[in-house]
């Protein structure tokens, strides 16, 4: 039977001579049928907590932290689905292959959506929009997309306050940021790295195995 599936997606520390070590892309995936639940949930997890604004990592703090771990266990507990590639910039060598740093980014896009795009399902996909550049670069992975797949519906990029799915993929891509950097000066975000990886068996700093649907991480090595 055929089904459709969302994926939000969201980028972090993404630029080229950001001066972090680190580019993160990822996602959270929903079936199509399930998208109304589960942003009626969290905005009933937002109003249960008197949780105002935009969810998000950079917010997170003590007295925010009862709203965001009982994100995360709603994340863990629902068929909501987590991936995220990281790359070690040290390690890009555009040079040696001829590409751009946008080129490049384009690629690496296309690595975090292309292994999880089934033919016989149909995908909407939405991009956080981050600069007048995100247009663009929906429209080139659109493009890649297409060439090996006919079942994207829609690709467009939106703005992180319009979809709470989109604001999640910020949270746990942040904190796989903030461990990978070893920024552990805020306990609120060690405590919720540690729910993190304690409900998903796995640390953030490795691979997970290339099965893992539910919370996958691929590091990718440029060879």
């Amino acid at each position: 039977m055929q089904k459709t599936f969302n994926f939000y997606c969201d980028e972090s520390t993404h630029i080229e001579n950001d001066g972090q070590p680190y580019m993160l892309l990822s996602y959270v995936a929903t079936p199509y049928n399930q998208l109304r639940m589960h942003n009626q949930y969290i905005r009933k997890l937002k109003k249960d907590h008197f949780f105002n604004g935009e969810i998000k990592w950079s917010n997170l703090s003590k007295s925010q932290y009862p709203f965001y771990n009982a994100l995360i266990e709603y994340f863990f507990a629902t068929d909501l689905q987590f991936r995220c590639i990281i790359i070690n910039k040290e390690k890009m060598r555009h040079q040696e292959f001829n590409q751009t740093h946008d080129e490049f980014y384009d690629k690496m896009y296309y690595q975090l959506l292309n292994k999880k795009i089934e033919p016989n399902n149909i995908y909407n996909i939405y991009i956080d929009i981050k600069d007048s550049h995100s247009y663009r670069k929906a429209a080139n992975l659109k493009t890649y997309l297409e060439r090996d797949y006919q079942n994207i519906r829609n690709l467009q990029v939106i703005r992180s306050y319009e979809s709470e799915l989109l604001q999640l993929s910020d949270v746990i891509m942040g904190a796989i940021n903030y461990k990978l950097r070893g920024l552990n000066k805020v306990t609120s975000k060690n405590k919720l790295i540690e729910k993190i990886e304690a409900l998903s068996g796995k640390t953030l700093e490795r691979s997970t195995p290339p099965f893992e649907t539910k919370f996958n991480l691929f590091f990718i090595d440029l060879k």
